[in-house]
């Protein structure tokens, strides 16, 4: 598992630090950029406007243009942008307005502010890179979302972000920075769980917030978004997605894409597995029927976070490698598998003793 947080000697700060660290000094830098002068096992010594900043990593691990959130007073840095990675996310808060049964963040009541620092930290990444922003709800805080949404675009207009929101507190006011913000530029990432108001609103723990979604879901459409709806498979609603793939198709037939998604074993996804997680690998039959339904009638469908051999032969083509590299691992029996190299294997909190019981190397 790659370590998102990493030990650094606490500098003399008063307020949010972010630095992009460099193995040497070459070419234009800028404000935010340190220099590695030194390394001493796991101690690297950076030259930062004069002062020295020690960050602690395990060798050989490379940190040459990673960027780094430090804050006052404490002993770890947040590795917000790696530059050598695909999967780059912002949690820009935790606070959220549902209480999903299968949530992988459960909320939690405060929020710092920090929208500024990502901002920066956003214009220092890679060229041409995909950015998660994702909470919480981060349309919580939606004016100052779009406040650094705005002026990253202006500055890194390369960039393109993957927004993960619930889609309840769009509005019509909201339409025109939508379409300016463009449909090329911000993926968003919506979740719908059933075609039933009562059973999506269960699943979320929220009355009204199948009502909420269809309008917010109005909204992006008005504006020209690009939308990728999300459907994570439970006990609750399995059964429903033929149904919700018949929705879809009819109602809303301007998403980019659907993906369904297998459940995440941590916060109360853990709490609820043996009343929620479905093993799709022993009966696929509502899955395989979705996924005919929206392909017949044009759209795409996406298996997300599915290991390959939980997915029949015919369907694997649907199952891209999704989990984030920083929490993928694979079990023994993979080593032997010829699809490894293009399986996205598991989540590192992911029991088999506990998970899908039809697996094994194909």
């Amino acid at each position: 598992m790659i370590d998102l947080r990493l030990k650094v000697d606490p500098p003399p700060i008063e307020e949010p630090l972010v630095v992009r660290l460099f193995d040497r000094r070459a070419g234009q830098r800028t404000a935010h950029d340190a220099i590695l002068l030194n390394i001493d096992g796991e101690r690297r010594e950076y030259e930062y406007h004069g002062f020295s900043l020690t960050v602690h990593a395990t060798p050989p691990e490379n940190l040459d243009g990673d960027v780094l959130l430090v804050l006052p007073g404490q002993a770890s840095a947040h590795r917000l942008i790696r530059a050598n990675s695909n999967h780059n996310t912002l949690l820009v808060t935790e606070q959220c307005d549902q209480l999903c049964v299968m949530c992988s963040q459960p909320p939690k009541k405060y929020h710092f502010d920090l929208f500024d620092q990502f901002a920066i930290a956003a214009s220092l990444a890679p060229p041409n890179a995909m950015i998660g922003i994702s909470g919480g709800e981060p349309l919580l805080h939606k004016a100052r979302l779009f406040e650094m949404l705005a002026a990253v675009s202006t500055s890194r207009p390369d960039l393109r972000f993957h927004i993960l929101t619930n889609a309840q507190h769009f509005a019509q006011d909201d339409i025109e920075l939508l379409a300016e913000l463009g449909w090329d530029r911000v993926l968003w990432g919506v979740p719908l769980y059933s075609a039933k108001p009562e059973i999506h609103d269960q699943i979320v723990g929220k009355p009204g917030a199948f009502a909420n979604l269809e309008q917010g879901l109005l909204t992006l459409m008005r504006a020209g978004a690009s939308v990728e709806l999300r459907t994570v498979i439970l006990q609750q609603n399995v059964d429903d997605l033929p149904e919700l793939a018949g929705f879809i198709t009819t109602r809303l037939s301007f998403i980019s894409v659907w993906a369904i998604m297998q459940l995440e074993r941590i916060g109360y996804g853990r709490m609820n597995w043996p009343i929620s997680f479905k093993d799709t690998s022993c009966d696929f039959a509502a899955t395989a029927r979705a996924i005919d339904i929206v392909t017949a009638r044009g759209l795409n469908a996406w298996l997300y976070n599915f290991p390959l051999c939980s997915v029949p032969e015919n369907y694997r083509r649907y199952a891209p490698s999704t989990i984030s590299d920083w929490k993928r691992k694979y079990l023994d029996f993979c080593r032997s598998c010829t699809f490894r190299e293009t399986c996205g294997g598991f989540f590192q909190w992911y029991d088999h003793k506990e998970g899908f019981s039809g697996l094994g190397p194909i």
